[in-house]
């Protein structure tokens, strides 16, 4: 009978030790996660971090570039249609204005042949959100092409004349002929006073001063068009190159590459430029960087002599024998 006992007492201790290294078995073993809410293990993402992942790269703590939203310097600039006004007699040129805290628009009508002295042409009068307010505020001139404003006093350039107006009345007050010009077309006005116009098909710009007097400031250039003066700087769309030109005559280069030759020039911030070439093309300009924005060649729809509203940043484009004035926003 002793002999049972000593074994239950060995059995009894051997129990013991199982238990004993169970236990130890238990706590060394690494904790199961919980499943996910999709019953699924969590996933190699879904654990800690790694290194990479934990500390910020030598590149900063913010997003790639790829993941940032676009700097205003890496938005590809674009022109969004806003209004379309039809019913228009070939829209050569759009200007922009403000009167006593009331902005429009004047566009040039030349109702006929862009060479024609026939005095069908005119100047229409809209709102800046498109709304025709008087289409005939001028009429009886021969083909209005370019505009330009100095104080009360609009300045047009007609053919082989330059034709001051009235704001206030819609009056014309003089017409200023220039010596053997054949067909002007854009003018500028600079911070003097001084009024610049261009002769495309004589290769030449004229000055007229404060007193009527007709001067040739520039010869020679190729089909010189679309003109803006900024202080006493002058811009020329000359063929397919964008000029700047100083007080004295001297030229520099701003911009080559336009496929076509230029139409209307706007300056919207510093060495940036709007240009339109007639033949149905825009185009941004930015320290000589020359980028197409439209090319509405095909459907043909011209692109003639923009003009630029800098407080709301819209830039109004004639499209000539379409008839209409498109509204376009800057982006």
């Amino acid at each position: 009978m002793r002999g049972k006992p000593q074994k239950s007492r060995q059995t009894r201790a051997l129990w013991q030790a199982l238990l004993t290294g169970a236990t130890l078995l238990t706590l060394a073993l690494p904790t199961v996660a919980e499943p996910s809410a999709s019953g699924e293990e969590p996933s190699a993402a879904g654990k800690e971090p790694s290194a990479a992942s934990k500390e910020p790269s030598a590149a900063g703590n913010e997003p790639s570039a790829a993941g940032k939203e676009p700097s205003a310097a890496g938005k590809k600039p674009s022109l969004e249609r806003q209004w379309e006004t039809e019913g228009l007699r070939v829209p050569e040129s759009v200007l922009y204005h403000e009167a006593d805290g009331e902005p429009y628009l004047l566009v040039s009508e030349i109702d006929g042949e862009g060479a024609k002295a026939d005095g069908k042409g005119g100047i229409a009068k809209l709102s800046v959100s498109g709304e025709i307010l008087d289409q005939d505020w001028v009429r009886g001139l021969n083909a209005p092409k370019g505009m330009a404003v100095f104080r009360d006093t609009l300045y047009v350039a007609d053919l082989d004349e330059v034709v001051a107006i009235s704001l206030k009345t819609g009056q014309v007050d003089a017409r200023m002929p220039v010596e053997g010009a054949v067909f002007l077309n854009d003018v500028a006005v600079d911070r003097s006073g001084k009024v610049y116009v261009s002769d495309t098909r004589t290769g030449k710009v004229h000055q007229i001063d404060r007193e009527g007097e007709v001067t040739l400031f520039l010869e020679g250039l190729e089909d010189p068009n679309g003109l803006y003066a900024e202080g006493k700087t002058l811009y020329v769309g000359a063929g397919k190159t964008l000029l700047k030109v100083t007080p004295n005559g001297k030229q520099h280069t701003v911009a080559t590459g336009f496929e076509a030759g230029i139409d209307g020039v706007e300056k919207i911030g510093t060495d940036e430029f709007l240009v339109t070439c007639w033949v149905g093309l825009v185009y941004h300009v930015n320290k000589g960087d020359v980028n197409r924005l439209m090319d509405t060649r095909d459907p043909r729809m011209n692109t003639a002599d923009l003009g630029w509203n800098p407080d709301d940043g819209v830039a109004y484009i004639p499209t000539f024998f379409t008839n209409s004035v498109i509204a376009y926003r800057w982006r």
